[in-house]
């Protein structure tokens, strides 16, 4: 009803697809260009005449799926769940390759974008963790290599 009495109608709109995005030159989008679909048994199919240009600044892309895509799995050989999702425990995310994280939708499988939002946050987190105790490793690891970290390789017969 709210929305009724600030729009005049349902401000909703269903059966449309995106066909492009216009950017402003700088990188920037500034409108999307949509067109009305019916829906049938093949799929999707688009109504001739019935394009739009929408103003947009912002445009957040929600798209479900069933897994991640396979080749990406197997090119990393990550482990996965019984739902080919890739296997990453919630809260560490870290999978079954060192430095490789996973989360959101390739993680826990299709959800809401806010779960996406949550883990996509969770997901930095670990990584910058992961990328500070790296760090951290190399400097010491650097330090022990100094010119008198390995003494055993000067002959005692100096």
């Amino acid at each position: 009803a709210e929305v009724q009495a600030v729009f005049g109608k349902d401000p909703r709109v269903y059966s449309v697809m995106t066909k492009e995005f216009i950017g402003d030159g700088e990188g920037n989008v500034k409108a999307l260009v949509t067109q009305d679909v019916e829906i049938t048994p093949q799929g999707p199919r688009a109504i001739e005449g019935s394009e739009r240009e929408w103003p947009c600044d912002l445009c957040v892309l929600s798209m479900g799926f069933l897994s991640p895509e396979a080749y990406i799995v197997e090119e990393l050989g990550l482990d996965v769940d019984q739902r080919n999702n890739i296997h990453a425990v919630y809260g560490d995310f870290r999978t079954s390759l060192e430095g490789v994280f996973a989360g959101g939708d390739c993680r826990r499988g299709q959800s809401l974008v806010v779960w996406a939002i949550n883990e996509g946050r969770g997901v930095a987190e670990s990584c910058n963790e992961y990328l500070v105790k790296k760090k951290q490793e190399e400097t010491l690891s650097a330090q022990s290599t100094g010119a008198f970290a390995n003494l055993s390789s000067i002959s005692p017969k100096i």
